[in-house]
This record gives C-alpha cells, sequence and structure tokens, in this order.
C-alpha cells in the first residue's frame, strides 16, 4: 500500500477496537467479550480503515490480531449484520459483503506479517480472519468452524473458498466449508490450519513473542516475502521465479542486504533498519 496520504488525519480513536502500538508491534483486539467479538458493522469498517492506515504509516512490523474474553470471534453478530441484512436491497448487500472481502484483503495486502491468537471460538467470519493471517497460534481450547452454509449461504464466504484449499488442500477445505463442523486445536494442527499449538492459555504470549522477533528483523524482506506468497499463487513457475528475481535484485541493493555483510564480517548480530 502506499505510504503517501491525501487531507485525511490519523483516527486518534478506534470505536469498535483496541488498539496498542508498543515497539513496532501493533496489538488489534476485539473487545466485544459479552458477545464472544461478534462483528459488527462498524467492527468490520474499522478493521478494514486502521489496516489501511497503519499501511500507510510504516510504522508498524507486526500485527497481532486477539480477542478478549472466552473466545477469538463467533463471527458476524446475529441481531446486528444478520437481521439487518433481511432488510437491505441488493445494492446495499453487495456494499457490505465487498467490504467484509476488503478486510481480508487488508490482512493479505498489508506490509507487515500479521498473527492471529486464537483461544476458544473462531467461527464464520472470526475463522475466516484467523485464516487470512500468516500465522495462526493456538492454544488447545481453540476451535474453527466455518459456519456459512448453517446460515444458507455460500461457503465461500470473504475468500474462504479461495484461501482455505490452499492452506489445507482441497479435500478438507471441501469438507470444512460444505459441512461447517466444528474443528478442535488438536486437528487444526494436523491439516495445518494452525501455525502453533501452545500450552493452556499461552496462545497471546506466544503471539506476542512472535510478533516482537519478526519486528525486530529485517522488515522489508518479511514485506516481500508476504507479498511474493499472495502474489505467486495464482502464477505459472516462469511468472513466479522473474518475480523472484526483480524482487531479490531490489533487495540486494538495499541497507538491510549491506548491513548483513557488515555484521557477518564483524561477527556480530545485523542491526535491522527494514531498508
Amino acid at each position: 500500500m502506499s505510504p503517501f496520504t491525501g487531507s485525511a488525519a490519523r483516527t486518534p480513536r478506534w470505536e469498535h477496537l483496541r488498539v496498542d502500538l508498543t515497539d513496532g508491534v501493533a496489538t488489534v483486539t476485539l473487545a466485544r467479550p459479552e458477545k464472544l467479538n461478534a462483528l459488527t458493522f462498524g467492527a468490520y469498517a474499522d478493521l478494514r480503515d486502521l489496516l489501511a492506515e497503519l499501511s500507510r504509516e510504516r510504522s508498524v512490523r507486526a500485527l497481532v490480531l486477539a480477542g478478549e474474553g472466552r473466545g477469538f470471534c463467533s463471527g458476524g453478530d446475529v441481531d446486528e449484520i444478520i437481521g439487518a441484512t433481511l432488510g437491505m436491497d441488493t445494492a446495499g448487500l453487495l456494499d457490505f459483503n465487498r467490504m467484509t472481502g476488503q478486510v481480508v484483503r487488508a490482512v493479505r495486502e498489508c506490509p507487515f506479517p500479521v498473527i492471529a491468537a486464537l483461544h476458544g471460538v473462531a467461527a464464520g467470519a472470526g475463522a475466516v480472519l484467523a485464516l487470512a493471517a500468516d500465522f495462526r497460534v493456538a492454544d488447545p481450547s481453540a476451535r474453527f468452524a466455518f459456519l456459512f452454509t448453517r446460515v444458507g449461504l455460500s461457503g465461500g464466504d470473504m475468500g474462504a473458498a479461495y484461501l482455505l484449499p490452499r492452506v489445507v488442500g482441497l479435500g478438507h477445505a471441501t469438507r470444512l466449508l460444505m459441512l461447517g463442523d466444528p474443528v478442535r486445536a488438536t486437528e487444526a494442527e494436523r491439516i495445518g490450519l494452525i501455525s502453533e499449538l501452545t500450552k493452556d492459555g499461552a496462545a497471546d504470549e506466544t503471539a506476542q513473542n512472535l510478533a516482537h522477533r519478526l519486528a525486530n528483523g529485517p522488515a522489508l524482506a518479511y514485506a516481500q516475502t508476504k507479498a511474493l506468497l499472495t502474489a505467486e499463487l495464482d502464477m505459472p513457475l516462469a511468472a513466479s521465479v522473474e518475480l523472484d528475481a526483480s524482487t531479490q535484485a531490489l533487495l540486494m541493493t538495499g541497507e538491510d542486504y549491506a548491513e548483513f555483510h557488515a555484521a557477518f564480517t564483524e561477527k556480530r548480530p545485523p542491526k535491522w533498519s527494514g531498508r
């Protein structure tokens, strides 16, 4: 995303999210614990806009997405979203569904790693938000459920039919998106849906440790790796290796590449600048 901004000022307060920025790590917490962090129209819009702002500012090197209380996110709020959509016309419904997809695109396209810290339920849209993250760190209480067919809708919501087969394979993705059955942490680890299974109650701490490790690393190299992983999902090999070559040539002109050589020569740890 471009770092250039227009007249709009930075958002001073996010109404639907809790946001903390420390040492290059943004922690974004879904904070409706009484509703299992069910998403509202405002929460979707805040996530979309927050990720765009953080991407432009270039002050964030890693982001942790977490949920307060008993679970990560139970999906869209039944009353505030499902009930409301029943009264919308086609244009309004298309605007809403496009917005939810924009959130997933923002997670995939932001120039920093996103880590989902998971405990309890990650259902519906909550499961897709976790799926869109670069890392999914979960404790044994975590369970995923792609519930869209259970409410009479397509399982291919918010990009799930694109992302899930690429993470767990077509067979598992078909089962999870069609049936909507819950997947507990041990099975999620077995099929590759989570990146790391932690001890009880340790997902948040583990996610923070990983985020700070990433924030202290070569940020530009991570950003380009993430961009290539997303861009090359649908590329033929010839286009992929050409894009890899162009990216490496650019990074070889960067400060971090020279810094690695200097640090290696001087027998010291690199001091990454992210440039």
